[in-house]
């Protein structure tokens, strides 16, 4: 008996090889890329202490016919727009009723406007008929809605509920690539990546002064790095050298 306990016990210092001790030390290290996003957030939650959603809302219905309105659009002609939207339809089933030629009128200045007046009564017709015309407040009942993708269902969260989220928009992603965040393209893998380097309850800021940072500094074609703050944190993957 005792010689077999002898044997389990060798046995057992012999699994712990040197190269399985190795393994263990190095998945203990420090993951630089989860150093460098906390750095990253902390120079920005600095650059930019009153980061916010730029466009104008009242509910969380303004903020999400906001939203739907500025797929291919600037916040700035959204909120130009908005006012006498929001004054014509006050609730989802205004919205759910309207003449649609009406709609598109209204918001045509927007671009797409007919796709995007489709969805709004769309999503509004659900949002009546399965919601009791209630915004919703999860992730799983917002993206089945018309005209909401996860990026959406997150500025809603994160803005009208706060519900943590990372709105991953086309800054969002270009910046998290450049700065090493990411490799990926595809918004959804983007967003996985950044919601396991960034604490949960800093989601939505962080997802705010990425915009603000890749609107007045880091932008697609003429980043600002000479006056970027981050210039020695950010690996600048996919730049120049000269840049």
């Amino acid at each position: 008996m005792r010689e077999r306990e002898s044997e389990a016990a060798s046995w057992r210092c012999m699994k712990m090889t040197p190269a399985n001790t190795k393994n263990a030390m190095s998945r203990s290290k420090p993951d630089p890329r989860r150093q460098r996003a906390r750095k990253i957030y902390a120079h920005l939650t600095g650059l930019y202490p009153d980061a916010h959603c730029a466009l104008h809302y009242t509910n969380p219905l303004e903020l999400l016919v906001a939203t739907i309105l500025s797929a291919q659009c600037t916040d700035e002609r959204v909120n130009k727009v908005t006012p006498a939207l929001f004054a014509r339809y006050s609730d989802a089933r205004a919205y759910a009723n309207a003449n649609l030629a009406e709609l598109e009128t209204i918001i045509q200045s927007t671009g797409f406007f007919r796709n995007k007046a489709k969805n709004i009564q769309a999503c509004c017709r659900m949002i009546v008929e399965q919601h009791g015309g209630a915004v919703p407040k999860s992730m799983e009942e917002l993206v089945p809605l018309p005209g909401v993708g996860r990026k959406t269902a997150n500025v809603i969260l994160g803005n009208a509920f706060g519900i943590p989220g990372i709105p991953v928009d086309t800054h969002v992603g270009r910046l998290s690539r450049r700065m090493g965040l990411t490799t990926h393209d595809d918004p959804v893998k983007v967003e996985a990546d950044l919601m396991d380097l960034i604490p949960k309850d800093e989601w939505t800021m962080f997802g705010h002064r990425m915009i603000f940072h890749g609107r007045q500094v880091c932008q697609s074609r003429k980043p600002n790095c000479a006056a970027c703050v981050l210039t020695k944190i950010c690996p600048k993957v996919g730049l120049d050298a000269a840049v």
